[in-house]
């Protein structure tokens, strides 16, 4: 047998200091673990996505220089890791080979997606070579990423070449059901090419990304033989049987992309030695994390997502408007689970039209999480604004325009304590109201990170209610989970007077924004006509402030921002 391990880490852009001794520790683990091999996800070293750093000399430097240095670290064991690569000119997302103190090879990615927030041609050049690598008895194929993705490609020519063991490194954006479409993706590779595969991803926010680790062995019958924890760090050590009967045929593969040209490329060919190869060791049984469920699984990301930014960001705390509505108490809750009750504080800024249930809901959440509010009365800046602009808008009803005023308020008074004390402004609006544009620009939209960016109202609900339920507690006040919805700027206000139901109008939104479906088609879905023509009207309308808002955790399969991008002046 082999006995290899999955470095599940989460690495910072940049930090090379930081991401060399994380590998390091790692790689000394994986010793005392009696590992043949150990990986670690694509651009482990200098965190993935660098985007334009990859620009600067200096940083594509960095890699090389680092790399050596690792390799110091690498004697007694072979060691695969991500770094950014590079030959004259060229920039390439490499992985290195590392074995007895050395960089035995380094294997160029191939496959280079740029579709959705992957932009990975703007940076790097594609690879040539195959790798084979051969260790004791057993063949085998590394590749990064996107390159087990495309079939027939890199994996297929690895197999027919006789590699018994794929090793795929990568780092994976998480969103809604991608776990599901990776393991079944991996687990067709594995059967058709009739070969183990082994899958390391990175865990860890970056910016509007979080990878959710979950790496995972799958043995030549597509059974998931080994799987790591979602959202955590791990190492994953699995014993990979060599296999004595010869490989047969290729099967056809289920899935992938069956149009994508085979390449019949360069190979490499590399020898490895191993300490423990040969010499006996007990045989040990890999770990199976279990899949979390569809709510806590988002709950979850979007946890790692803030704890991240505001960890590498160098924050400390955070500050929250708690108004008494579901929005703001889940972005609490989140906040707290992220950095602790003792690091989140809340305003209450009530105005006139502000509810006693309001006041009461807003409290009691405070209470439950333990966090400290204070209240700040708006009601009189209000009026000093209504006073100074009366002149000016005379000839003007009472409307929307002081609505938003009371939002731009106190969107200034969180900045204000954000400038003062340091605190980090977490927005609140969900992905519902910024398709819409149901948020008023410098006001609610407010913040240096936007924890329920990309978080439909619908899934709002249902992360609240599955956290109480889980936790077997009131996490979330019921009374805010079972009020009408309502941004309080005028007297009776609700949300469904501007907006369709949210059952409806996420549904919608999904179908026009994550699946591209056009007005016809959702008409034809079942749907009112002149509601799809209008909310299809709203969200193009809102784009101009959906461009101004702050970053946020991508959550659902097309997010608002790099993962799609629309013209603000268009007539389309």
């Amino acid at each position: 047998m082999i006995r290899i391990g999955l470095g599940q880490i989460n690495p910072t852009v940049g930090d090379f200091d930081g991401n060399s001794q994380k590998i390091a520790g790692f790689i000394a683990e994986a010793k005392t673990q009696q590992c043949d091999l150990v990986l670690f996800p694509e651009l482990a070293l200098c965190g993935y996505p660098p985007e334009d750093l990859l620009l600067k000399r200096a940083f594509v430097g960095a890699n090389r220089q680092y790399l050596r240095s690792l390799a110091t670290v690498c004697k007694g064991i072979n060691v695969i890791c991500g770094y950014a690569g590079s030959r004259a000119d060229e920039v390439y997302n490499s992985a290195a080979v590392i074995g007895g103190g050395e960089v035995l090879l380094s294997y160029n990615k191939i496959a280079l997606p740029n579709y959705g927030v992957f932009d990975e041609r703007r940076y790097f050049v594609p690879g040539t070579e195959v790798p084979l690598l051969h260790l004791g008895k057993t063949l085998i194929g590394i590749n990064i990423c996107e390159d087990i993705w495309v079939c027939p490609g890199v994996t297929e020519q690895q197999a027919a070449l006789g590699a018994q063991l794929i090793l795929n490194i990568s780092s994976s954006p998480y969103h809604e059901h991608k776990a599901e479409e990776r393991i079944e993706m991996l687990q067709d590779r594995a059967r058709s090419n009739r070969c183990y595969v082994g899958y390391i991803n990175s865990v860890g926010g970056q910016d509007e990304l979080v990878f959710d680790g979950a790496s995972l062995v799958i043995d030549p019958t597509g059974k998931v033989i080994a799987r790591a924890a979602q959202f955590a760090e791990e190492l994953l050590v699995v014993d990979i049987p060599e296999i004595k009967e010869p490989r047969r045929g290729r099967q056809k593969p289920r899935s992938g992309d069956n149009n994508a040209p085979a390449r019949n490329l360069a190979v490499k060919r590399v020898e490895l030695k191993a300490l423990y190869m040969g010499k006996p060791r007990c045989a040990r049984k890999a770990q199976c994390a279990k899949r979390l469920a569809e709510a806590e699984e988002v709950y979850q990301a979007v946890t790692l997502g803030v704890r991240d930014y505001i960890r590498k960001n160098g924050f400390g705390q955070a500050i929250i408007g708690l108004s008494g509505g579901v929005d703001s108490a889940l972005t609490a809750a989140i906040a707290v689970d992220a950095i602790g009750k003792e690091n989140v504080f809340t305003l209450f800024l009530p105005s006139r039209y502000s509810s006693e249930l309001s006041r009461v809901a807003a409290t009691r959440q405070a209470r439950l999480l333990g966090i400290r509010m204070d209240t700040v009365s708006i009601d009189d800046l209000f009026e000093e604004y209504e006073e100074t602009l009366a002149p000016l808008f005379r000839d003007s009803k009472s409307g929307l325009t002081e609505e938003n005023l009371q939002a731009r308020i106190r969107g200034n008074i969180l900045m204000a304590f954000s400038n003062k004390l340091g605190y980090l402004v977490l927005s609140t609006s969900n992905k519902s109201e910024a398709a819409v544009g149901y948020t008023t620009l410098y006001g609610d939209m407010v913040g240096g990170f936007s924890v329920l960016k990309d978080i439909p109202k619908t899934l709002v609900y249902k992360i609240c209610e599955h956290l109480n339920r889980s936790r077997g507690r009131e996490i979330i006040a019921q009374e805010i989970i079972d009020r009408p919805p309502t941004a309080e700027l005028k007297d009776n206000q609700l949300d469904s007077d501007s907006l369709p139901p949210y059952e409806i109008l996420d549904e919608i939104l999904r179908l026009y924004v994550e699946l591209d479906w056009n007005d016809r088609e959702i008409i034809a879905a079942g749907f009112d006509r002149k509601t799809v023509e209008r909310v299809i009207q709203m969200v193009g309308a809102a784009e101009y402030k959906r461009r101004q808002s702050a970053p946020g955790i991508k959550i659902t399969p097309r997010a608002f921002g790099k993962d799609r991008r629309w013209p603000i002046t268009n007539k389309f």
